[in-house]
């Protein structure tokens, strides 16, 4: 017949490796096996983070704001000078501020298919935007579409 005064004992000390043990302790180095268990993946997963932040970093263009670079790119295009504001010709506009968003479409667009595949050819976002924005080689290039992402870059610079 089981006596519960010595259950009762039992369950609250167990030999092990010839140490008395009670289980309050063993409950604290099973907890300590589980945190030292989950270590190796709050790792994996702090690296995962890293990479992901440093993906978007480099999506969003050398940590320029769209904001930044429609600027850059207003002043690359000759400014208030020109006949074609923000350099867009293929689009009707009725004034500067339509002029302006579109091309704040065009860059946050070009963000997007930067990430989605443009990563894969260009090395930075400003090179792919400069590839779909002034190619060089197109119908309206006068030779001078191969200095507009020097320009681009020449104003971001100055901006800071």
């Amino acid at each position: 017949m089981p006596n519960p005064l010595t259950d009762a004992y039992e369950r609250l000390v167990k030999m092990e490796n010839g140490k008395l043990i009670k289980n309050w302790q063993r409950k604290e180095a099973d907890d300590s096996m589980r945190r030292a268990r989950l270590i190796p993946w709050l790792v994996i997963a702090g690296f995962l983070f890293f990479m992901v932040i440093l993906f978007i970093a480099t999506a969003r263009g050398e940590e320029y704001t769209d904001e930044q670079i429609v600027r850059a790119i207003f002043l690359a295009e000759g400014g208030y000078k020109v006949q074609y504001l923000y350099g867009i010709r293929s689009v009707k506009y009725s004034d500067i501020n339509e002029a302006r968003r579109i091309c704040f479409n065009t860059v946050r667009n070009n963000r997007r298919r930067y990430a989605d595949y443009g990563y894969k050819k260009y090395k930075t976002y400003l090179e792919f935007l400069a590839s779909r924005y002034c190619p060089i080689g197109c119908d309206n290039d006068s030779g001078t579409n191969k200095y507009w992402l020097r320009n681009v870059k020449y104003f971001l610079a100055k901006g800071k």
